[in-house]
């Protein structure tokens, strides 16, 4: 069967059977054993854009709160929560499937009492992050990312940060300018591949 367009990915409840399919990726020399899927962000694979932010920057450290916005199937905050071991991750996102994924892929990698992956309505909300860390979902619209991006970007608790990574074809450029008119200082950390490292502040 031919996988269906990855835009598929950001719908609620995919309509595509449910295949599961295994990867291996090293990520801040953390060795992860993942389960991905149909209907989901870049299944069988780590995607390009996600490599890029690994390679591209260190895992952070002394974080205690970090949001993984629109996590797929987890890579991101799991990989957070390895290098994080006292942290708590909250992780994010609009498709079923995926979150299923994610709090599988926590529980196998023994994470799952620190690793939360919600919808966004089930987040509490008062709660607040050190940092977000993003492969954000461009391809679902530039009104409808601002929106995602305003909402989530003012849950970082002062002199708290976001880092994302985006394509520069799908308007890394443009994002990082609109941020910063924004009231939200955002500056370029890394560029490979086609795909912009971003770092946004909160003052």
């Amino acid at each position: 069967m031919t996988e269906q367009p990855d835009e598929h990915y950001f719908t609620a409840d995919p309509s595509v059977p449910f295949t599961r399919e295994r990867i291996e990726v090293e990520v801040w020399d953390e060795r992860l054993r993942l389960d991905t899927g149909s209907g989901v962000f870049a299944r069988g694979r780590l995607d390009v854009g996600t490599a890029v932010l690994f390679r591209e920057t260190d895992p952070p450290t002394e974080v205690e709160r970090v949001l993984d916005l629109g996590c797929g199937y987890g890579v991101i905050g799991l990989a957070l929560a390895r290098c994080l071991p006292d942290a708590r991750v909250t992780a994010v996102d609009v498709n079923e499937r995926a979150l299923l994924l994610a709090r599988e892929n926590a529980a196998g990698l023994g994470v799952a009492d620190r690793y939360a992956a919600l919808l966004p309505d089930e987040v509490a909300p008062d709660a607040t992050y050190d940092e977000i860390w993003s492969n954000p979902p461009i391809r679902i619209g530039k009104a409808a990312l601002h929106e995602l991006l305003l909402t989530w970007l003012p849950r970082l608790a002062p002199g708290g940060r976001a880092v994302l990574v985006v394509g520069r074809n799908l308007g890394a450029d443009s994002l990082q300018r609109w941020l910063g008119e924004q009231g939200w200082p955002t500056e370029r950390i890394a560029s490979a591949k086609g795909f912009r490292v971003l770092e946004v502040r909160r003052g």
